[in-house]
């Protein structure tokens, strides 16, 4: 049972200074409450026990509404001195967390998985990484990810298309074969990890027909609005 999860909380968001105050993007305010606070109920809804925030711009925000306890969750921060990519805070928070399977989320993203399902495809897979995929229709935000039998074979960069499967932003992975390859203090966890690795790798993605919302920009903070405050 999944029981650890890391949120990357370090987001900037310069296309919501528009619309946000000057605070970290997962803070950003969803009908009085930070996005983040959405994202830690639905994780213990799916019986995590332990949050690990990946922090860096503004982190002092973050702790001093949260601490160290947010209902039955514990929380440990993982704060990043300089930016040192997705990558690199993924794996300054993964040497805070002791299970062999870790959730990683997204803190700007939402998508309502159910982790106990993704970790059994995960392990049963042997998988030492693996995304929740979810199917978009008519988009050019985002890139595709190609499968056969799940296992990934290629990452295609973003450009309009009419379907394809994206990486939500879910993801779990073997923490004592990720921190094995000694990785670089800094790097992006897309380009230098998923798109370096997965000729090589045993790297899976699942799909997951669950809600999806990502409030990198305005239109969508704005539906995320009205859509949790309808069912959260």
């Amino acid at each position: 049972m999944i029981k650890e999860v890391i949120i990357l909380a370090g987001g900037f968001g310069t296309r919501l200074q528009k619309v946000v105050a000057d605070v970290p993007k997962p803070m950003a305010p969803v009908n009085g409450k930070p996005f983040l606070q959405y994202i830690l109920d639905y994780c213990i809804q799916q019986g995590i026990e332990s949050v690990v925030l990946s922090t860096g711009y503004k982190h002092e925000v973050i702790f001093s509404h949260f601490g160290t306890h947010y209902k039955s969750l514990q929380i440990q921060y993982a704060h990043e001195q300089e930016p040192l990519g997705t990558g690199g805070g993924i794996q300054l928070a993964l040497q805070k967390c002791t299970d062999e399977h870790v959730v990683i989320l997204n803190g700007d993203t939402f998508f309502e998985v159910d982790l106990q399902s993704l970790a059994t495809h995960h392990i049963t897979a042997q998988s030492e990484f693996s995304i929740a995929a979810k199917k978009m229709y008519n988009f050019n935000r985002y890139g595709i990810i190609q499968t056969k039998d799940n296992r990934i074979t290629a990452f295609e960069e973003k450009r309009a298309v009419h379907e394809g499967i994206i990486n939500a932003g879910v993801y779990i992975i073997n923490r004592e074969k990720f921190l094995a390859m000694q990785l670089p203090q800094k790097f992006s966890m897309e380009k230098e990890y998923m798109e370096k690795y997965f000729s090589s790798k045993h790297f899976y993605a699942f799909e997951f027909n669950g809600y999806f919302i990502d409030i990198g920009i305005p239109e969508d903070y704005e539906k995320v609005q009205l859509d949790f405050r309808n069912n959260y």
